[in-house]
């Protein structure tokens, strides 16, 4: 299964290389805005300076991918949920509570460095005399989620739980993730994500706690090629 799963996830890479091809190169959360042409939906996947392949060939590995507008009747739009992981662009600040990304990334700069942040991580919400007293942290996150490169994949389907976003969501998350497997290409030793206080993600070595867990179905490897060579034709 080891060796499978290896394969698997070369042909991965492949797509995404592919992908990356097509797009003109990897962006960055802090050199973009809303005006860039973004597809109304799709799915994301993120690189981390430091982090590359060892096992199943060389170049830049993904720690975390991402989509959104799942729920049925949700008006999320890429842009807006990237934007939410990104921060506000003038302040550096963002709201960690509207982004998990964030959340997590927050938690293990404050457990690596020791900071006193008591209200981070808790609630869906804060008053403002809150969110004030959390900017500095918010802004240490907006830089280190702002330095990391990223693809998208436009998948222009409507918001559902069966989408074939959370398809390939799912299933990329799965294939990478090396919790309860044998690692392929695990984080480096610097991987800022080894201090996080989520044991998914320091096992998974990904910035993703969902699907961390679950079997991926090889054949979402077909679907990916094809929406990868479609997404080229439309360029």
């Amino acid at each position: 299964m080891s060796n499978d799963r290896q394969k698997h996830i070369e042909c991965f890479y492949e797509l995404l290389n592919e992908l990356e091809q097509q797009l003109g190169g990897a962006r960055m959360l802090s050199e973009c805005d809303g005006r860039m042409g973004w597809p109304q939906r799709g799915v994301y996947f993120f690189r981390e300076p430091g982090e590359l392949r060892s096992d199943t060939g060389s170049g830049p590995r993904i720690v975390r991918v991402g989509t959104h507008a799942l729920k049925t009747g949700s008006g999320t739009k890429l842009w807006t949920r990237l934007s939410q992981h990104r921060g506000q662009a003038r302040s550096g600040g963002g709201n960690h509570r509207g982004s998990i990304f964030r959340r997590i990334v927050g938690v293990t700069l404050i457990e690596r460095a020791g900071h006193n942040y008591p209200t981070w991580d808790n609630g869906s919400s804060a008053p403002r005399e809150i969110r004030e007293r959390e900017l500095p942290m918010e802004q240490e996150v907006s830089e280190v989620i702002g330095a990391m490169p990223f693809l998208w994949l436009a998948i222009n389907d409507d918001p559902n739980p069966d989408s074939l976003r959370g398809h390939i969501e799912r299933n990329a998350i799965a294939l990478l993730s090396n919790h309860g497997k044998e690692p392929l290409d695990p984080p480096s030793p610097d991987w800022l994500g080894h201090h996080c206080n989520r044991e998914r993600i320091r096992s998974s070595g990904l910035w993703n706690q969902n699907h961390v867990d679950e079997q991926y179905d090889p054949a979402f490897l077909d679907i990916l090629e094809r929406l990868v060579h479609e997404m080229g034709a439309a360029a």
